[in-house]
């Protein structure tokens, strides 16, 4: 790999314990010239979100250690610029709002689509301070 490459690419995090979804998720993002990188819980997130630095975190809301809702105020704090992307099938409005209040920059509801990502990867980027 041309590492001189490697800091130009936006780097992103999965946080998603479906692994099927993780990994398809990953394709797109790839597609979309993000680096992504997958961990499968809250404790994984905590011990990698500071060494990948993430522009972009992809954030299920039930885990299974825990809701991503409750964790969107850890991130914020290991990875202060992370622009946080909510997934989750859990999609009342009070959990957008929590989602919202919280931190969360933008909401998508499972099932989701190709045209979703991109739409919510184009969107983050846009309001990127």
């Amino acid at each position: 790999m041309d590492e001189r490459k490697t800091p130009l690419m936006v780097k992103a995090m999965i946080i998603e314990d479906e692994k099927d979804l993780c990994y398809l998720l990953k394709l797109v993002l790839e597609q979309n010239n993000l680096q992504p990188s997958c961990v499968y819980s809250i404790t994984e997130a905590k011990e990698n979100l500071q060494k990948i630095n993430p522009s972009i975190v992809f954030l299920d809301n039930h885990l299974p250690d825990g809701y991503g809702s409750d964790f969107i105020t850890t991130v914020k704090e290991l990875s202060p610029t992370a622009k946080i992307i909510m997934i989750t099938a859990y999609d009342s409005p009070s959990d957008i709002d929590i989602a919202f209040q919280r931190g969360a920059d933008y909401f998508i509801s499972k099932p989701f689509n190709m045209q979703k990502v991109k739409n919510a990867i184009n969107m983050v980027r846009a309001n990127r301070a």
